[in-house]
């Protein structure tokens, strides 16, 4: 049965969220699969920020879509180009929800940059949910593999360890995209302006 979602309490810590934000993006790392861009759009909605997907400003900056990137220039150049890409969104547009790609927190460069101008939140998912999803659609070309789970689950195993430096972590459940934007709220709230408990 859904968990039905509190208004006043989303609202409460959406508050909280932007008193300890102090004009910060926020921005939310993680697996493909993970949910990033659906939930990161919940997020935008309920603080009342932008939402902007890293790979749509990849694609636009370079016209043509990562697929193409990937396949005419290769992997290198296309992170070189998310890398570029990062940077000038926390640069410009501090009132804004960032969802990356799976593979731009794993570049020193971008994790700096994230760490210096904005806050970080993993949404990490248990492998088995992460494959469901992704094999519902064949655009991403990393899987594009004799093995996808194989492929998927060294992936998990290489970034996992990374993706733990984020600031906040927030599991990815079969929940309502709702649900689990409200626990990115409530968790970025602890985090960015903890109550005191009595």
């Amino acid at each position: 049965m859904p968990v039905e979602l509190d208004s006043t309490i989303v609202r409460r810590n959406a508050d909280r969220v932007h008193d300890g934000r102090n004009g910060k993006p926020i921005v939310i790392v993680g697996m493909m699969g993970a949910g990033k861009s659906t939930v990161g759009r919940r997020v935008a909605h309920f603080l009342g920020l932008e939402f902007i997907d890293s790979d749509d400003e990849i694609e636009i900056a370079a016209g043509m879509p990562i697929a193409d990137i990937f396949e005419t220039h290769g992997e290198e150049e296309f992170r070189a180009g998310e890398t570029r890409v990062i940077a000038r969104l926390l640069r410009t547009r501090q009132n804004a929800i960032i969802s990356t790609g799976g593979g731009a927190y794993m570049d020193p460069t971008t994790r700096e940059n994230i760490a210096k101008h904005a806050t970080s939140v993993w949404l990490k998912a248990d492998i088995d949910l992460l494959f469901e999803r992704v094999s519902r659609k064949n655009t991403r070309p990393l899987l594009h593999t004799p093995d996808p789970y194989g492929t998927l689950k060294a992936l998990v195993d290489k970034r996992y360890p990374t993706y733990a430096k984020a600031e906040v972590t927030v599991m990815s459940h079969e929940a309502s995209h709702e649900q689990i934007a409200s626990e990115i709220i409530a968790a970025l709230a602890d985090h960015l302006a903890p109550t005191t408990k009595s």
